[in-house]
């Protein structure tokens, strides 16, 4: 079992928003909770998602992976409370250019 677990808040903001904030390890274990969390958002269509990774303390290849299936599942994402490694890996990889990620004051109005 992980030392830190995954956890995700999800919550219904204003204009059919929806957010999810992590708090954890978002790696090989604990992918599979975003993307079921992922899946019960399928059912609203193209629900704009914020997805709020101020808590996350450690993103692996398996936790880019399962943002790329919440960004297929809801349409787009908007990632807010990317940390200087974090964000390495996503210009690194590409996923910078495909996930729109939130700076500083973007991320104060966007997850309310």
């Amino acid at each position: 079992m992980p030392d830190q677990l995954l956890t995700i808040e999800t919550t219904r903001l204003a204009a059919g928003h929806v957010r999810l904030r992590l708090t954890g390890e978002l790696d090989y274990d604990s992918a599979p909770e975003l993307i079921a969390a992922a899946a019960e958002l399928r059912g609203d269509g193209d629900t704009p998602v914020l997805v709020d990774l101020t808590g996350v303390t450690l993103c692996d290849s398996s936790g880019l992976s399962a943002l790329l299936v919440v960004h297929r599942a809801a349409g787009a994402i908007r990632l807010t409370g990317v940390s200087p490694q974090l964000q390495r890996m996503l210009d690194r990889t590409g996923l910078s250019e495909l996930l729109a990620v939130a700076h500083s004051d973007d991320d104060a109005r966007a997850t309310g």
